[in-house]
């Protein structure tokens, strides 16, 4: 009850993009995110297949790499975050008509092109600082606190402790 008024219960709940569940578990959130990559991905392939390597790397950065609130992903199984990141190396793949098994660390070596890991690292490290210089005072005590679940996970990440 809120206010006299009955409240709602729902399992999930999208929130400013992000998929919010009753269980705290980003598994959906991070399903949502590898649609959208995939959907965006087939169609930078399909419409700018004959454009040069260039376009289509700088078309990949700008939408391939916006993973808006990856930052947030703190509780998932390893199933549901691999297959967000095999999607992302294969579009690249497929953007560049390279072979199916082709090594991910080189074509993105080569193309200089932040993989996934560090664009998540980057991001994190990103939402951190952010934080820990936020004007509210809520936000830095939890940012400075290391015994802090999500503070601690942002750090081991940024460090490259984690995944």
């Amino acid at each position: 009850m809120l206010c006299g008024a009955p409240l709602k219960v729902v399992d999930r709940f999208k929130y400013l993009g992000h998929m919010l569940t009753n269980e705290l578990n980003d598994d959906l959130d991070l399903e949502r995110e590898r649609r959208a990559t995939a959907v965006r991905g087939n169609m930078l392939a399909r419409r700018f297949a004959r454009c040069n390597k260039s376009v289509k790397l700088t078309l990949f950065r700008a939408y391939c790499q916006n993973f808006y609130t990856c930052s947030l992903w703190v509780k998932f199984t390893q199933r549901a975050y691999n297959a967000l990141r095999v999607q992302y190396n294969n579009i690249l793949r497929m953007l560049l008509r390279l072979p199916k098994h082709c090594s991910a660390s080189g074509m993105f070596a080569e193309a200089r092109i932040d993989d996934f890991f560090a664009i998540r690292r980057k991001r994190i490290a990103s939402m951190l600082r952010r934080v820990r210089g936020s004007s509210n005072s809520l936000l830095r005590v939890l940012a400075e606190r290391l015994d802090c679940p999500i503070t601690k996970f942002w750090v081991e990440v940024a460090i490259g402790r984690a995944k």
